[in-house]
């Protein structure tokens, strides 16, 4: 009796594992992180090593596509089959830095494996998650007999993320004919834990400003004038204590505008995940919960926008006391918004209110960074739904729903593409993303390369 798909699938996966777990480690000895102006020629080595070994997997079209910062990667493999649908994967090669001397058991660059783990910088985030994609389209060839594969496949496997992606957006714009695709798989993400496999539905935006308030034209004595003229510090406080309202909603007027609400059934299974609340709170190394009445931790963290002081300053801080009122003072905010927000309308709905509270005789400033989009993929889209199928596969087990508290440029693509957005990652939280021994579990690493052989046939049926 011949092999079933699935189980040649895994056959050729464990044939091809030590030659596979060598390609990744001889990946992970380039340091490519972008941060670092020192390390522009490894990250150059990096996209340049990645588009060799695409090559050498099959697909036609490998090309090294230049920003005004680091490269990207693209690669295509067209499917013999004239109306398979087109998937788009994305992922990065750039990573976070890393030293001994950040606490590393070994040589961060130099990877090493130790009890069924592969620990080096990128291993799990993200050079791991780009990497399976290699040997998943291979097993799906061998698998099914085909010489192509069953979708249109491209990647984009951009060099600056791990800088904020700031050159990323103008790409995709530019390059939007070659991106096109009917899907983006995204496997820059994880699963819930080693136990639990899952896959993401989407992931938050971001919007983030710096309101900086002046008022006397230098420190003043605080005895000569105070409790006459605007104090900035006071100012800012009151802003920052306007910002939420008792029930912990943001009170800047029209934020919750068009928000995607929470259906039952989402609640439903975000609620039969594992979660531990006192776990959750020991890594959050916090003592207590807190947040918009009526939702459950995970609720706040996924699926509700929210709006946070990242930093608060003015006056005098040194040692002692300077009896002063300030000239200036300066309050970082971070936003992250839900599908149904738009960044331009909270940008605009943040400087009405703050302008409408601040008074006279205070000047302010507003500055905001760029902003990214949130994405969300619903429940019963026919591509979601073959990504749970493919892992389902893979896993031998039910697979759960998340989302991302985060923010990606994920977004950017089913902005300018029109695309869904789909997460594929196999990495777990004891992975150690951007701390010293990041590692990734060989053993899911495989399973993400077997979910992704039996997701271009799912995504091919799902797709049509």
């Amino acid at each position: 009796m011949s092999d079933t798909p699935d189980s040649a699938v895994r056959t050729y996966t464990e044939q091809h594992r030590a030659a596979f777990l060598d390609d990744l480690a001889e990946w992970l000895r380039i340091p490519s992180v972008s941060a670092q102006p020192e390390h522009d020629k490894d990250v150059r080595r990096s996209a340049e090593w990645l588009s060799g070994k695409l090559a050498g997997t099959g697909f036609p079209v490998t090309e090294i596509w230049e920003t005004p910062g680091a490269p990207a990667v693209f690669a295509e493999w067209p499917s013999e089959d004239p109306d398979a649908p087109v998937v788009l994967v994305y992922g990065h090669h750039d990573v976070q830095p890393a030293a001994r001397e950040d606490g590393w058991s070994s040589d961060p660059f130099e990877p090493v494996i130790r009890d069924g783990r592969m620990y080096g910088r990128g291993a799990a985030d993200d050079k791991g998650q780009v990497l399976f994609h290699t040997l998943g389209v291979r097993a799906h060839l061998a698998a099914t007999g085909r010489t192509t594969p069953a979708v249109h496949l491209k990647l984009l496997i951009e060099g600056e993320e791990e800088s904020g992606s700031p050159h990323f957006r103008a790409l995709a714009e530019e390059r939007a004919a070659r991106l096109a695709a009917d899907a983006v798989i995204v496997s820059d993400t994880g699963m819930w834990d080693e136990n639990t496999p899952t896959v993401c539905t989407g992931m938050r935006g971001l919007a983030e400003c710096e309101i900086e308030l002046s008022g006397p034209g230098q420190d003043i004595h605080s005895g000569s004038f105070g409790g006459a003229v605007p104090n900035p510090a006071t100012e800012i406080a009151r802003l920052v204590a306007a910002l939420h309202d008792p029930e912990g909603r943001v009170a800047v007027p029209g934020f919750y505008d068009g928000v995607a609400e929470l259906t039952d059934t989402e609640r439903a299974l975000f609620a039969e995940l594992p979660f531990d609340e006192a776990t959750w709170l020991r890594t959050a190394a916090s003592h207590a919960t807190a947040g918009e009445a009526g939702y459950s931790t995970l609720e706040r963290v996924w699926a509700r926008p929210t709006a946070e002081v990242n930093g608060i300053g003015g006056g005098y801080q040194g040692a002692g006391s300077k009896t002063v009122i300030p000239s200036s003072a300066m309050v970082k905010l971070s936003f992250r918004l839900v599908a149904g927000q738009d960044p331009e309308r909270i940008q605009e709905a943040v400087r009405a209110w703050a302008k409408a509270r601040i008074p006279a005789g205070v000047r302010h400033r507003i500055t905001f960074s760029p902003a990214t989009r949130p994405c969300l993929t619903p429940l019963d889209h026919p591509a979601l739904q073959a990504v749970a199928r493919a892992m389902g596969r893979a896993f031998g087990t039910k697979i759960l729903f998340t989302r991302e508290g985060g923010s990606g440029p994920a977004a950017d693509l089913q902005d300018v593409l029109g695309a869904p957005v789909l997460f594929l990652g196999i990495s777990v939280p004891s992975d150690g993303w951007h701390g010293p021994d990041e590692k990734v579990e060989l053993d899911l690493l495989l399973k993400g390369v077997e979910t992704a052989a039996h997701l271009w046939s799912e995504l091919a049926d799902a797709l049509r």
